[in-house]
């Protein structure tokens, strides 16, 4: 697939399709609201899963597939969905996605441990599809903003799984009915976003082809052709993959390795809550500075570098530079995640190329993301200890800055 450089020789002129309401405040509060939901039913089953272990009767190995699910299934997904937006709209295809999210956080709170994974089956395929359709819609809603509104909205994404990270044991408190009641709750705020979001489906145009080719330009986006030929997109989808791979990677064992080297469990938890919530400013600041940039390598290769130290703190010092490794790692994991999104719409000439990009480098990154826990928890189990697992996270952490080195250059898919 060729690749041009866009400053020199722009392949795409792109057409307006926005929708036809006369001001975009309404169609950024529908889509804060659906990135709110986007990660919130995910984060809120976290400090559940011992609970949901008693009540099942799950073994620990099935208790970690409650998480790696719907990650799974977010690579398994995200290719399907530029062909439904092409068919059916990207309008019809995010309202769909958000009520079928908010069905999944229903079957997942039924009475057998089948309802519950089919339950995480159903919320990943749903997510997916929101991931891949978002950056399309970012793209054509806020052209000449989309590296700043990607920010805003991974920015939300991350405080809705803080907050929901935060209540989830103090909701089910205040309901009274257990884990379930308190994962099911969740089902309330996609329906907040489904309201939100039916006046874009009824004011929606018919899909209108999202770009036509400038003169002589024969660029795959424009001409409707696969990102899968082209390296800049296999650059990008490595560095979202990999960038993503660390993070459920810590996410799952974070606190357990922490608590394992001698720390008390709930200082654990607080130092991992914190991690989290300094993701929160990576994830706004790191896309605003993208976006102000012709070129984001070196943007890219401190984020992985980022990574590296934190990972190399808690290798070397557990337990006395746990607030250091969080802090560094929150940045990190925050900026890498907005910068992924970034590129998608940096580096792609058009809604539809966008969507097909997105398409590849959120399967590509969430099927890698996937083998993350398990792999760790799998290293853990065969050594005994944590030193193995964190090395390979810290090697992987360097290749996520060759990656990006190359997924940062000046160019389009």
């Amino acid at each position: 697939m060729a690749v041009t450089r866009t400053p020199q020789s722009p392949a795409v002129t792109a057409v307006r399709t926005r929708t036809s309401l006369a001001h975009p405040a309404l169609m950024l509060a529908g889509i804060l609201l659906v990135a709110l939901n986007m990660r919130a039913c995910l984060a809120a089953i976290s400090p559940l899963v011992g609970e949901i272990q008693h009540s099942l009767g799950l073994s620990a190995t099935a208790s970690g597939l409650i998480t790696t699910v719907p990650v799974l299934f977010q690579g398994v997904g995200a290719p399907l969905t530029p062909r439904l937006t092409r068919r059916f709209g990207a309008e019809r295809v995010v309202l769909g996605a958000v009520l079928t999210l908010g069905a999944g956080v229903l079957v997942r709170v039924l009475p057998s441990a089948a309802a519950l994974y089919a339950g995480c089956v159903v919320i990943g395929v749903a997510i997916a599809v929101l991931n891949v359709s978002m950056p399309s819609l970012v793209k054509r809603e806020f052209p000449d903003r989309a590296a700043a509104m990607t920010g805003v909205y991974s920015t939300t994404m991350l405080v809705g799984a803080t907050l929901a990270a935060g209540v989830s044991v103090p909701l089910e408190h205040a309901l009274g009915g257990g884990w379930r009641a308190s994962l099911g709750a969740w089902s309330l705020l996609t329906l907040v976003a489904a309201l939100a979001w039916l006046p874009q489906l009824l004011h929606a145009r018919r899909p209108q082809p999202a770009a036509v080719p400038a003169a002589g330009a024969t660029t795959g986006a424009a001409a409707g052709g696969s990102p899968w030929r082209s390296p800049l997109a296999w650059q990008i989808s490595a560095f979202m993959g990999i960038s993503s791979l660390l993070v459920y990677s810590l996410v799952a064992w974070m606190p357990t390795v922490l608590a394992d080297h001698g720390m008390d469990r709930g200082e654990a938890g607080l130092v991992f809550a914190f991690s989290n919530l300094v993701q929160v400013a990576g994830a706004f600041l790191v896309p605003l500075l993208a976006g102000r940039m012709g070129r984001q390598r070196a943007l890219a290769a401190t984020m992985a570098v980022l990574n590296a130290t934190g990972i190399a703190v808690l290798l070397l010092a557990p337990v006395g530079g746990a607030w250091a490794a969080a802090t560094v790692l929150g940045v990190a994991q925050g900026g890498s995640l907005g910068l992924a999104l970034a590129f998608i719409v940096l580096r792609t000439g058009s809604p539809a190329g966008a969507a097909r990009l997105s398409g590849m480098s959120q399967s590509v990154g969430y099927l890698l993301a996937a083998a993350g826990p398990v792999g760790a928890g799998a290293l853990h189990q065969l050594t005994g200890g944590w030193d193995l697992p964190l090395a390979l996270l810290l090697a992987l952490a360097l290749a996520a800055a060759a990656a990006g080195w190359g997924a940062g250059r000046d160019r389009t898919v």
